[in-house]
């Protein structure tokens, strides 16, 4: 069995598209998976499959919710050691940025180099970007709330899908997974 971490999109966020965690939970060991648990309000589900393909599971997770719950949720299935190689990449802990306005946005796959221009042509400034292969590293100094750099402006410019947490609940899902 090998863990894995769900990362879901745009549940239970301004009183839309609600699941309890509770009931995800049910919803992940229904069809199959073990050890699950749920972190945060968020949709982070940490559980344990015999599937190796983060795809497969992907597709399995959301066609469940969609049965189960009736919409549509857009998700990406990451190890524990990518996890754990998104937080010893991250340049911006290395420049010692302050940890509660860093973020990184996991992608659905890799953005194609012409839109990845596109988006650098534009100065964001004081906000920071640095994208690695399916990830993007966040530096907000204003906070999230506030940024131009967000999540949906990643998915326009770069024509992919992507999901955003912040540094402590990266870390907290990694320490989470490793003990689970």
């Amino acid at each position: 069995m090998k863990k894995f971490i769900a990362l879901l999109r745009g549940i239970n966020v301004s009183g839309q598209r609600l699941i309890k965690m509770s009931d995800l939970k049910i919803l992940f060991e229904k069809v199959g998976f073990n050890g699950v648990e749920t972190y945060l309000q968020s949709g982070n589900v940490i559980f344990t499959s015999k599937e190796t393909s983060t795809e497969k599971l992907s597709l399995k997770i959301s066609s469940a919710i969609k049965k189960q719950f009736g919409f549509d949720v857009q998700l990406i299935v990451v190890t524990l050691e990518e996890i754990e190689q998104v937080i010893k990449k991250n340049p911006f802990i290395k420049k010692k940025k302050e940890a509660e306005k860093l973020y990184v946005v996991f992608l659905s796959e890799k953005p194609l180099i012409e839109n990845m221009d596109k988006l650098n042509s534009i100065d964001y400034a004081p906000e920071e970007y640095i994208i690695d292969e399916k990830y993007i590293y966040l530096f907000v100094p204003n906070g999230y709330g506030k940024a131009k750099l967000n999540n949906n402006l990643f998915e326009n410019k770069l024509k992919v899908f992507g999901t955003t947490r912040n540094l402590n609940t990266i870390k907290a899902l990694f320490e989470l997974t490793e003990l689970h």
